[in-house]
């Protein structure tokens, strides 16, 4: 149970930050659409809108796909939720938490404004290796990392004993 907690409490404080970073760049620094601000020779909050999912995939064109694309992320949502509360491994549930807020963080843009507010441009002269993006998205990336690193180089030592030793047990 400490651990979902600890899960529960990572998801919520990254929707926080997520929301508070975004409230500063549109209220705060008040930046229109476009609007670039330099922080460092290889960084600067540039505002886009994303009307799409992941690297501007499924662009919602009208009102009844943004919605379902409201509706869908949700189930997905709803889905690492569950699974979260069902995971033991604190790593594993801190993969799963960073997925969930951000993905909370992008759903409440889209509900709110009808698109996800991007404004992390990180380049390197002309060359960017991201698409602009948010704190929601960098969670959700490196959530999506762990899980995959946990899956991919752990294993339980069950499933993989040889069989004359499980026959001895």
């Amino acid at each position: 149970m400490r651990n979902r907690l600890i899960g529960l409490a990572i998801a919520l404080a990254i929707f926080a930050v997520d929301q508070a970073l975004k409230g500063y760049v549109l209220y705060g620094l008040a930046m229109e659409l476009g609007q670039s601000i330099t922080y460092l020779p290889i960084f600067n909050f540039t505002l886009t809108h994303n009307y799409g999912v992941s690297l501007g995939m499924f662009t919602a064109q009208s009102e009844e796909m943004r919605w379902i694309l409201v509706g869908v992320t949700g189930l997905i949502a709803a889905g690492v939720t569950v699974w979260m509360l069902r995971e033991r491994k604190l790593a594993d549930i801190i993969g799963l938490a960073m997925i969930l807020g951000g993905a909370l963080g992008n759903i409440k843009d889209r509900y709110d404004y009808g698109y996800v507010v991007d404004f992390l441009d990180l380049h390197f002269g002309e060359w960017r290796p991201f698409l602009i993006f948010n704190i929601a998205d960098a969670a959700i990336t490196i959530g999506v990392v762990i899980i995959l690193a946990r899956s991919l180089l752990t294993r339980d030592k069950g499933d993989h004993e040889p069989a004359s030793e499980a026959v001895e047990s």
